[in-house]
């Protein structure tokens, strides 16, 4: 067992060498993609068979995404017995070995507001105290959450409190790469500060590392706050879409991705990666590039989920996409060379070619496409594509509201429209997301959401007050 104790670390504990070189020139990269892509549309829209390239890729498109609606879910394995009914069995102590150890890591920084809440349902887990441990990181914070972390610690044996210097780097994944070569656990869990975690949490994810392709397993995120305004309930709609789609496309042995806040991954993994990358402002969408490429997978969980709160404002939405579309581009520029069949296999390939381009080539090529098509006074040329991928969303989301949410079909369908007006801002986002890469260098720093810390219940036993 780990006693509760702080932490102080000077210097980071050194990580294997980075398996990935070239990860650099991202500027020049983003303005040769931007360029080409603009001149592909002016192409197609000029080229007299330029309309039959596009309808002949919303084939292929289609036929890849409605393989996705129509995959059948894998079934899981069954979690371990539960804490309490493995020490009620028998009246015999449970053997201990069934329990894989865990090292929860949660990097925070300003996050007084959350922190006592996310600690409580941490010792709380349906987990064998012995089997896990829990790293409470703060960098450098100065809203009071050092000392509220500290406090917490000494009341708990498991729970160890590292205070980074202000004159650490790397964001969140600096944090993370400086606690987990000390952690002990054969599997590495990251929440984030807001998060509220299921007491039966890592009983149910736990046993999927039990095959040994796996190497992370990412679990459902849902808004907390969901009904607090428009933006939140369109959050709620996207994130059960986006926890379906990724599990459909698991399914035919595509990509599955992290998603930061509820992920899980295997240890060996992490040290074949060379831990999270510091060079990047998305660790967990860098980090799902490096699993796959050195030949992991990442299965999605939809029950239970992780809640976190949704951002209530637009201007904190838009900052938030921003920087999860930087990210997200970010490592297709850094890996570009290596995302090839040989490397990832066929199906991950074209299931990461498809998504590439709707999540991100399209919507960069509807400024283009619509001005060329106002000037021509004819219809955008991608039209069919953009329809397909609207249908997609759609179809996809209703069914993410109905199995995530158990709602009937109507108050789905009422979701997913409302879902679907929200989503209209990535249209701007991803466009200006890729001009602004392609002009201006990204500095990296850590960058986080504000948390209102909704509703707080104190932790018990411990004084929140100064």
């Amino acid at each position: 067992m780990i006693n509760g104790a702080q932490s102080t670390i000077s210097q980071p504990i050194p990580f294997h060498q980075n398996p990935f070189p070239g990860l650099y020139g991202r500027q020049f990269k983003a303005g040769v993609v931007l360029v080409g892509l603009w001149l592909a549309t002016i192409g197609l829209h000029l080229l007299a068979w330029g309309h039959w390239l596009v309808y002949g890729c919303t084939v292929f498109a289609g036929l890849h995404l409605a393989r996705l609606l129509f995959a059948p879910m894998e079934i899981l394995p069954v979690g371990l017995p539960g804490r309490d009914a493995a020490f009620a069995s028998g009246g015999e102590t449970p053997d201990l070995t069934l329990w894989p150890a865990v090292s929860i890591l949660v990097a925070a920084k300003n996050e007084r507001t959350v922190i006592g809440r996310l600690v409580e349902s941490l010792v709380s887990l349906d987990y064998p105290v012995e089997r896990f441990e829990v790293w409470m990181i703060d960098d450098h914070s100065t809203d009071g959450t050092a000392e509220l972390l500290d406090r917490l610690a000494a009341q708990q044996a498991n729970i160890r409190v590292v205070h980074r210097s202000d004159q650490a780097t790397g964001g969140k994944s600096g944090a993370l790469n400086e606690v987990w070569p000390q952690a002990r656990g054969s599997v590495v869990v990251v929440f984030d500060a807001d998060a509220q975690v299921p007491p039966d949490l890592l009983l149910r994810v736990v046993p999927l590392f039990q095959r040994k392709s796996v190497g992370a397993v990412q679990v459902r995120k849902a808004i907390a706050n969901a009904a607090t305004n428009f933006w939140t309930r369109g959050q709620m709609a996207e994130m059960a879409f986006d926890a379906y789609c990724q599990r459909q496309r698991v399914a035919v042995a595509g990509i599955g991705e992290l998603r930061g806040n509820g992920q899980f991954v295997r240890r060996e993994a992490l040290e074949t990666c060379g831990g999270w990358n510091e060079a990047t402002i998305t660790d967990d969408l860098d980090l799902t590039f490096r699993l796959h490429l050195t030949g992991w997978d990442i299965p999605v969980v939809l029950f239970p989920a992780v809640e976190e709160e949704g951002v209530t404002q637009f201007k904190s939405l838009w900052h938030q996409r921003n920087r999860w579309a930087e990210g997200g581009y970010q490592r297709y520029l850094d890996y570009w060379r290596l995302l090839t069949p040989r490397r990832l296999g066929l199906n991950k390939t074209v299931d990461l070619f498809f998504f590439w381009l709707i999540q991100y080539a399209l919507p960069t090529m509807a400024l283009p496409d619509l001005m060329m098509a106002v000037a021509r006074t004819r219809p955008p040329v991608l039209t069919p594509l953009s329809s397909l991928v609207a249908t997609f969303l759609m179809v996809g989301m209703v069914k993410g509201l109905r199995i995530s949410r158990k709602e009937p079909w109507l108050i789905s369908g009422v979701n997913a429209v409302r879902g679907m007006i929200y989503m209209f801002h990535w249209l701007v986002v991803m466009p200006t997301v890729t001009l602004r890469m392609a002009l201006r260098p990204k500095r990296l720093r850590w960058v986080k959401t504000d948390h209102l810390g909704l509703e707080e219940p104190p932790f018990v036993g411990a004084s929140v007050s100064e």
